[in-house]
């Protein structure tokens, strides 16, 4: 009988290995795991038909000498406990993986994506504990759910003003309410985006479970564009992008806080939800776009008024324009486009995946 490799899916967990064997049908199977090294061998159908199948991986670190397996009439599936709970770089000891190695997509997850697994079973545990045994709730708790339900409801106005001014003009004059957007809206967009600071201030705090940095990014970024480009240039007030610019960040922001006010008294909205975790995905790129619009529109502007131009010695020249830092920031804001929306999208998947859990 001729001696075949068969097809061979791996996954892996901080603390876990999978493979998945593509034979069916197995018959006198013979499976042994020492250190580093595993060994299969059994009799199926696989790729080549009716034949003997073998195959051997040496690990890139090592495992435990036990493992589970379970033969089913499609394939086989193994089971090898890491002796170090850590992310692999790779399955295997060779940097050249075998040919007949495949990742199993099905079982595959990057590594934030298994510790947000690993965090959600964590989870699970501790709401199993009966009542008695449980850790006694923060005193402060409803004090910090009061403040972050009121904070994200005075940002809810505040933008749905805004939004809600722009629009009215919008209807009634048409393209020439592109034009004033700034001089009507700007002193309620100056005050939103001033409070919205305190949103890189409540993850240090441990207020809320968001990370510092995606906050950080995008405050950062919106207050360079409003008080640097728009606020301290008159010829920026009166161009349309300040109309685009604000009207795509209320956009978002009067579906997001809704969501966190609600979040903050435990109600669900599920078409808010949906809104919350899908309206980006469009909004947030054509967001950026418009603020990279007003940067490019910007440059000439600082290089003819050498306004917040950095002095030079006269042997190197009067000034460096501060044209310069803007277009270093252009390349910085779609690489902070590219952190913010991938934070976003694994928030999103991770919202779906407990809701999945929850209904099964």
């Amino acid at each position: 009988m001729q001696l075949l490799t068969p097809q061979v899916y791996w996954a892996q967990r901080h603390g876990e290995i999978y493979l998945r064997v593509e034979l069916s049908d197995t018959k006198n199977l013979d499976i042994s795991l020492q250190e580093k090294t595993l060994q299969f061998r059994a009799q199926g159908h696989g790729a080549k038909g009716d034949n003997e199948y073998t195959f051997s991986l040496e690990f890139l670190e090592a495992v435990r000498p036990e493992f589970n397996h379970k033969s089913t009439q499609r394939q086989v599936d193994i089971k090898v406990r890491k002796q170090e709970e850590r992310w692999w770089d790779r399955l295997t000891l060779q940097e050249k993986k075998p040919l007949f190695l495949a990742p199993d997509f099905d079982r595959w997850l990057e590594e934030s994506d298994a510790e947000m697994e690993l965090q959600a079973k964590e989870e699970e545990k501790i709401n199993r504990i009966s009542v008695e045994s449980r850790v006694r709730e923060d005193p402060y708790l409803g004090l910090k759910r009061g403040y972050l339900f009121m904070y994200n409801l005075v940002q809810f106005l505040g933008f749905s003003w805004i939004f809600v001014n722009m629009t009215v003009r919008l209807f009634i004059l048409g393209q020439d309410s592109f034009y004033d957007t700034f001089h009507t809206t700007a002193d309620m967009m100056y005050f939103c985006q001033m409070l919205a600071v305190i949103e890189v201030v409540n993850p240090l705090l441990g207020l809320v479970k968001t990370g510092f940095f995606p906050a950080m990014i995008q405050v950062a970024g919106r207050n360079v564009i409003l008080f640097v480009i728009f606020g301290s240039l008159e010829d920026m007030q009166n161009k349309p992008v300040v109309f685009f610019v604000f009207y795509l960040w209320s956009t978002i922001e009067i579906f997001r806080y809704p969501f966190y006010m609600l979040a903050c008294i435990g109600t669900e909205w599920k078409m808010l939800t949906w809104l919350r975790y899908s309206i980006w995905i469009p909004l947030y790129p054509l967001g950026v776009v418009a603020e990279a619009v007003a940067v490019i529109q910007s440059l000439p502007i600082f290089d003819e008024t050498r306004l917040f131009s950095l002095p030079l010695p006269a042997v190197l020249g009067h000034s460096l324009s501060f044209s310069y830092t803007l277009q270093l920031y252009l390349v910085l804001m779609f690489l902070g486009l590219f952190i913010n929306f991938r934070h976003l999208y694994k928030q999103r998947r991770r919202r779906y995946r407990s809701r999945k859990r929850k209904v099964h």
